[in-house]
């Protein structure tokens, strides 16, 4: 099942986001490998700056996809404002097997 990780930053948190992206991408890359990850990528703000993120993994559960959210080098580094967990079904322009 496909779960959105949906991230907002805290509020001023640029440099921290730029100083962990590094461990953050190294994750990601990670879940890839390990078949978890469909897609992610930052939100944007209106001057084009990342804000936030958006993380789709395929999961068993809400738990696990809680679980892959909370060990996110951004999640323990603090950079979130708040999380959402969401069971998601990915309908149109979804890429073959």
């Amino acid at each position: 099942m496909l779960f959105a990780l949906i991230c907002k930053d805290k509020p001023g948190s640029l440099q921290l986001r730029l100083d962990t992206r590094p461990t953050h991408a190294a994750y990601l890359e990670g879940l890839n490998a390990a078949g978890k990850l469909a897609f992610a990528g930052p939100f944007l703000d209106a001057g084009g700056k990342p804000e936030g993120s958006l993380v789709v993994v395929e999961a068993a559960d809400k738990a696990e996809a809680e679980a892959i959210a909370a060990a996110d080098p951004y999640a323990l580094a603090s950079l979130f404002d708040s999380v959402e967990v969401r069971a998601w079904n990915w309908v149109f322009n979804k890429p073959s097997a």
